[in-house]
């Protein structure tokens, strides 16, 4: 058998016991009364073994199923904007490019795991956030601050985790059907459940929409996915687990990339088999076989492009436990490979890592300890490690403090993009290289919560492009700048009664060192409310999200104005196991543009008729 401290993390985990997180279970759904005290959420992305927020020792939101089913959103980045540290980016909405900027830092520099399996583009390096069906999933960790030591390259900003069902309890059909504004159509539907050790989650989601105009007097630009998930778990009377993933996403989304119109075919798709095994009372093994896919085909009038990258990866896991204290460690082999149509110098790499995380507990002093070093065929090696404290003022306050190094890897482009007469790759770069301070302290108060974050990130050897030969074009990739990033987030909340009530607030100053000017691409002030109310059958709630300008350009001389969103929403459970939900998105009809010359939606209602789940 594994820890008794880890065992219970798991079985709350796996029964849901999060009652109450930076977006939490609804109070219809907990029964507690405003009296008792709220159990800290679980979390598992933080430090690769399930902690309760507050143990992490980490700035956490929890994203949880309630949430995704209140909000209904069709991108999974329309409820990651403005949650504590996010920022998002995007030239347009449905299926449009989408980037993610975890405090401040670079699109790039936040993995996504998809539980436990890293996507993204090796060509690109940022992963596809828009292909990503929210209705597929049922939970979402963001980790915020350096997470380089636990999962290697990129995590610089922090780690976002998305999670699928499991399955439990009898067999469970579900089904979806929707649409509304831009002739935008929906339909999901999903068979979930677990019997004799084996669970099961089967799903399938369409989403079509014929789009709207993103670049004026370009026409409308279309926008269509497909997803299909199967997730199954078999565990055994001695402990032992096995279990299989397969995610795929595909369809076609068109684009205007200025002034040249075109569309794309995609693919984003995940798959893996692991098998976990209690060896020992205190020692618990894990081996994960994945392989991750990014695969565009691209047409317009000047020509095909094609941009098909695989990542395999193979990594083994162990924890190990010495009474209250934790011990984490394993290695991990990644292979990329590229086949496209750009005759890149390179077309794959690997890369080798290992691992190790003590997790200590001196009640009520913690301390927590991260090293890792990665072998890169491509850009050498480097060392990662973290150092935390945590201490427990009280039972409900706890006050922590951390360091971090972490790194950005360059990606295939900027390594070996051919020369096209426009730009070429840079062989010789070096990684980003990262610290991070942060002090921070949490609050876990009756049925409400708050946690205070202030940080500083420094980078150094920042890949940029420049123009080497001062006629104006941008011809290869050099590591030459610096970036300083400071911030404050605030995030807030609590269940009362029957409302669910969370409000972030994040205050960041970017900074370019070398120039003094705010880096591109990033506001540095933002905020979000979020109001949810039962009334019997009924409920209703709305989003406000706001932010402040941000610049398109280095030199901070093109700058798109700040915004404040309304969203609305209100659902009804009309009859036993039926329910209807509208959303009002932008209220307000607000133009707005978090990418220069690329519209985002205008005002836009979405309904949809649900059936058990």
């Amino acid at each position: 058998m594994i820890s008794p401290l880890r065992r219970r993390s798991l079985t709350a985990l796996c029964l849901g016991v999060a009652p109450l997180a930076d977006a939490a279970t609804s109070s219809s759904e907990t029964n507690v009364t405003e009296s008792e005290q709220t159990l800290a959420p679980m979390v598992v992305t933080a430090s690769l073994a399930p902690q309760t927020a507050d143990q992490s020792l980490a700035s956490v939101t929890i994203l949880d199923e309630a949430d995704l089913r209140r909000q209904d959103p069709k991108d999974i980045t329309d409820i990651l904007r403005a949650q504590p540290g996010v920022d998002v980016s995007s030239s347009g909405g449905f299926g449009k490019n989408t980037g993610i900027y975890l405090r401040g830092t670079g699109r790039e520099s936040t993995p996504l795991m998809i539980d436990g399996i890293r996507l993204r583009s090796a060509t690109d390096g940022g992963p596809a956030w828009q292909f990503l069906e929210p209705r597929v999933f049922e939970r979402i960790e963001v980790v915020r601050g350096p997470r380089g030591s636990l999962y290697g390259a990129d995590a610089v900003g922090g780690v976002v985790q998305l999670f699928t069902p499991k399955g439990e309890g009898d067999p469970t059909p579900s089904i979806s059907l929707g649409g509304g504004s831009f002739g935008t159509r929906r339909a999901s539907a999903s068979l979930s459940g677990a019997e004799d050790g084996t669970r099961y989650f089967v799903a399938t989601s369409r989403l079509e929409s014929d789009g709207y105009e993103i670049v004026d007097g370009e026409g409308d630009k279309g926008y269509d996915n497909t997803t299909g998930l199967v997730r199954l778990s078999h565990g055994f009377d001695n402990g032992a687990e096995v279990g299989v993933l397969a995610l795929r996403a595909s369809g076609n989304t068109e684009f205007d990339n200025y002034g040249s119109p075109g569309d794309t075919d995609y693919v984003q798709q995940v798959a893996g088999v692991y098998g976990e095994l209690p060896l020992t009372e205190a020692w618990s093994s894990r081996l994960t076989l994945s392989e991750a896919r990014d695969e565009s085909n691209s047409h317009r009038d000047t020509g095909d492009s094609v941009f098909d990258t695989r990542t395999r990866t193979a990594r083994w896991e162990n924890i190990l436990a010495f009474g209250p204290h934790e011990l984490v460690a394993g290695g991990e082999y990644a292979r990329d490979d590229v086949d496209s149509t750009t005759a890149f110098d390179k077309d794959s790499r690997d890369n080798k890592a290992v691992f190790t995380q003590a997790l200590m507990d001196f009640s009520p002093l913690s301390l927590q300890a991260s090293l890792r070093h990665d072998d890169n065929e491509a850009f050498g090696e480097e060392t990662t490690g973290s150092l935390a404290l945590g201490v427990a003022l009280d039972e409900t306050h706890t006050l922590r403090a951390s360091y971090g190094t972490a790194f950005r890897a360059p990606t295939f482009n900027d390594l070996y993009y051919p020369d096209d007469g426009f730009y070429e790759g840079n062989p010789d770069l070096e990684a980003e290289t990262s610290e991070t301070y942060e002090l921070g302290i949490r609050g876990q108060l009756g049925r409400g919560f708050w946690d205070l974050a202030v940080y500083q990130s420094d980078i150094d050897d920042m890949i940029t492009t420049v123009d080497t030969d001062g006629d104006g074009s941008v011809d290869t990739s050099e590591n030459v700048d610096r970036a300083r990033i400071r911030g404050v987030e605030v995030a807030t909340g609590a269940d009362i009664n029957d409302w669910t009530l969370r409000a972030a607030v994040t205050l960041m100053d970017p900074e370019d060192r070398d120039t003094g000017k705010q880096l591109t691409n990033r506001a540095s002030q933002s905020l979000r409310l979020d109001a949810d109310r039962t009334l019997g059958d009924w409920s209703l709630g709305g989003s406000f999200i706001a932010q402040n300008h941000r610049y398109e350009d280095a030199d901070n001389d093109e700058r798109l104005a700040g915004f404040g969103l309304l969203n609305l929403r209100a659902g009804w459970a009309f009859a036993p196991g039926w329910s209807a939900r509208l959303t009002l998105e932008n209220a307000l009809d607000r133009d707005y543009e978090t990418a220069g010359g690329y519209n985002s939606p205008g005002r836009a209602a979405y309904l949809s008729l649900s059936f058990g789940g």
